[in-house]
């Protein structure tokens, strides 16, 4: 049920055509210093990014994920144009997004049905 639902509604945000939002600064991309290994972003982004981690499809996953978000960044005061943040049918992320098999699949047959990479990307992470 909970994939039929996600499907639809996948089907109708591509057919609606929204506009992507994107959260980049635009500005040219500047290295921030890490500190103890851990990537400086804003606190905005810190919290996207753990926000991100609900839609990972298992319990495991998302705790994986949260983790990993703790140990790989930092609040570090200002945003960080380097980490790559958009958002798609009001669903934000930044950085890469680690997919499951079946979540690679979808983004592959988005792309072949015309959606570009990176909406297909965030919109089966989310709702598939």
């Amino acid at each position: 049920m909970k994939r039929i639902i996600a499907v639809t509604a996948l089907v109708m945000v591509t057919t609606a055509g929204l506009v992507v939002i994107g959260t980049g600064t635009g500005t040219a991309a500047r290295a921030l210093p890490k500190e103890n290994g851990r990537t400086p972003v804003s606190r905005s982004q810190y919290e996207t990014l753990l926000n991100q981690c609900s839609y990972a499809a298992t319990a495991r996953r998302r705790t994986s994920c949260r983790d990993t978000v703790r140990q790989d960044y930092r609040v570090g005061g200002e945003e960080n144009p380097d980490l790559d943040c958009r958002e798609y049918s009001g669903v934000a992320v930044c950085g890469r997004l680690r997919l499951s098999p079946s979540e690679r699949a979808c983004v592959r047959d988005s792309v072949a049905k015309g959606l570009t990479y990176r909406r297909a990307e965030v919109e089966c992470y989310a709702f598939i």
